[in-house]
């Protein structure tokens, strides 16, 4: 599964880290670029358990798109047993016996 938000799409994206040589050491104006490097800079994403088209899935959701209440989470309350139909048996027929014709006599 890709680290990416089930919402907003937000992924990995990255760029370039400079380190620069200051002006105050060179009597020059303005920073001066020596060397860059690659960096990954990582959306802040949790892993939840959410309500996606009335079933419940694990997918990455990304904090923003949960302080803008677009997450439905499932609910923690078990439902009582009586609103849970019970599985009814079907009843067992009674075994049906073969009978024999009787033999006519002579």
């Amino acid at each position: 599964m890709p680290r990416v938000c089930h919402f907003t799409g937000r992924k990995t994206i990255t760029g370039w880290t400079r380190s620069e040589k200051g002006a105050r050491r060179d009597g020059g104006v303005g920073n001066k670029i020596k060397g860059r490097t690659k960096r990954a800079v990582k959306p802040n994403l949790k892993k939840l358990r959410i309500v996606i088209d009335g079933k419940i899935q694990r997918v990455y959701v990304s904090t923003s798109a949960i302080k803008r209440g677009w997450v439905v989470k499932p609910s923690k309350v078990k439902p009582e047993p009586s609103a849970i139909a019970p599985k009814v048996k079907p009843e067992a027929k009674p075994a049906v016996k073969a009978v024999t014709p009787a033999k006519p006599k002579p």
